[in-house]
C-alpha cells in the first residue's frame, strides 16, 4: 500500500506525516501542528521514531560542529526516518533494524558503517531513557560493501583536470582542493578574508570543519592566487551561479559539471548533450582525490610528514603516514625505470 506524505515546516524545522488516505494525512498534519504548538509532543514511548531522533540529535550532539551536525541528520533522515521514522519507538522490532540496515547493501563501507552508528545512537539513547525496554538494533549486522579507496588523481586526469579548470570559473572550488588540500566541505567556507601574507607569501586560512586540528593556514602557489586573490571579504571564493554560498545541491551539481567536462575532454562522445558510454573517467574519480593528490604532491617534494599532517588538517598522524606510504603506479615505474638503467650501466 503507498502512502501519502504531507510535509510542513514548524520553527525552521521539516516535519513530515504520513497517512493511508488524503484525509488521514491532512488530519495527521493538523494534529501535529497544533501539538508543536501546544508543546504537547511527549518524550514516551508511543514517540515516532522520528520525533525521538531529533529530540536526541538537540540533547546529545551538543559537542558537534554546525556542520557535522547538519550531515548527520541529513545521512539519518534518508537513510533511517524515511524507513522507519513514522513507526512508534514501542513498536520497532530488531527485524526493522535489520532491513533499514540491508537497504545499504551494496554501497561503501563508510556509508553502512554510518548508517549502522546512526541507527544505534537513535536505539541506545531511547533506550538509556527508558523509553523502551529493549534496544532493537543490538544484534543488527552490517551488510556487505565495497571499501572507498581514496587515491591520487592519475597523470592523465591531472592534465585534464587542470585543463578544463580554465573553461569554468566555478571550478576554482576544486582548485582550493588540489593547491591547498581543502576538504570539500573546507573549500565551500572558504572566503575572500580567509586568504592573507605571512612575508610577501600568499596563505590561505582554512577554518576546519571536521576537528580542532583542521583549523590551519596554508601556503597559496601563485598560479592559485592569481585566480581568486581578487575575491572581496566577505564573499566566497567558490559560488554557485548566482556568486553565493555553495549548498549542497549545488556543489553536487557542480561536482557533476567537473565530471562531465573531464569526460568529454578525455575523448568521450556526446550525443544530443548527453555523453556515449564508454566514460573515460574513472568511476572511482571524486573530489576528496585531489586532496589526497595534494598530500601525496607534498611526499613527492619532500615536506615532512609532521608538517603535511598540519597542512592536511589531519588530528591523527596515521593518517597521513596512509597516503606517504601509499605506493602508487607511478612509484613502481619510476623504481623500474631505475633498476634498468642500473642494470643496464
Amino acid at each position: 500500500m503507498s502512502y501519502i506524505t504531507k510535509t510542513f515546516t514548524f520553527e525552521g524545522k521539516r516535519y513530515y506525516v504520513r497517512g493511508k488516505t488524503e484525509r488521514e494525512a491532512l488530519l495527521k498534519l493538523a494534529n501535529k501542528r497544533r501539538d508543536l504548538e501546544e508543546g504537547k509532543v511527549a518524550v514516551s514511548g508511543n514517540m515516532t521514531v522520528s520525533a525521538w531522533a531529533y529530540k536526541a540529535v538537540e540533547a546529545y550532539k551538543t559537542n558537534q560542529k554546525d556542520i557535522t551536525k547538519v550531515k548527520f541528520i541529513r545521512r539519518m533522515k534518508k537513510c533511517v526516518l524515511d524507513e522507519i521514522g513514522d513507526m512508534p519507538l514501542r513498536i520497532v522490532k530488531p527485524f526493522d533494524c535489520q532491513m533499514v540496515l540491508n537497504k545499504q547493501a551494496g554501497k561503501s563501507k563508510t556509508q553502512i558503517n554510518e548508517t549502522y552508528q546512526t541507527i544505534k545512537f537513535i536505539f541506545k539513547t531511547a533506550r538509556i531513557n527508558n523509553l523502551i525496554a529493549i534496544d532493537p538494533s543490538v544484534d543488527i549486522v552490517k551488510p556487505k560493501g565495497y571499501k572507498n579507496t581514496r587515491r591520487s588523481l592519475t597523470d592523465e586526469e591531472r592534465y585534464h583536470f587542470l585543463k578544463v579548470t580554465e573553461t569554468e570559473p566555478r571550478f576554482v572550488l576544486f582548485l582550493l582542493m588540489y593547491y591547498c588540500g581543502c576538504r570539500p566541505s573546507e573549500a565551500r567556507e572558504v572566503m575572500g578574508k580567509d586568504i592573507s601574507f605571512i612575508n610577501n607569501q600568499p596563505v590561505l586560512h582554512i577554518r576546519g570543519t571536521k576537528t580542532d586540528n583542521a583549523d590551519r593556514v596554508v601556503p597559496i602557489p601563485e598560479v592559485l592566487f592569481e585566480k581568486i586573490k581578487d575575491t572581496a571579504p566577505d564573499n566566497y571564493v567558490g559560488t554557485n551561479i548566482y556568486g553565493e554560498k555553495l549548498s549542497q545541491s549545488s556543489y553536487d551539481k557542480l561536482c557533476r559539471k567537473l565530471y562531465r567536462e573531464m569526460n568529454i575532454s578525455m575523448g568521450c562522445k556526446v550525443y544530443r548533450s548527453q555523453l556515449v558510454p564508454p566514460y573515460p573517467l574513472a568511476e572511482d574519480f571524486v573530489p576528496y582525490c585531489l586532496r589526497h593528490t595534494y598530500c601525496t604532491d607534498l611526499q613527492k617534494k619532500g615536506v615532512d610528514i609532521r608538517i603535511a599532517q598540519y597542512l592536511m588538517g589531519h588530528a591523527d598522524i596515521k593518517m597521513t603516514a596512509n597516503i606517504y606510504t601509499h605506493i602508487d603506479e607511478n612509484t613502481v615505474l619510476n623504481v623500474a625505470d631505475k633498476l634498468n638503467k642500473k642494470c643496464n650501466s
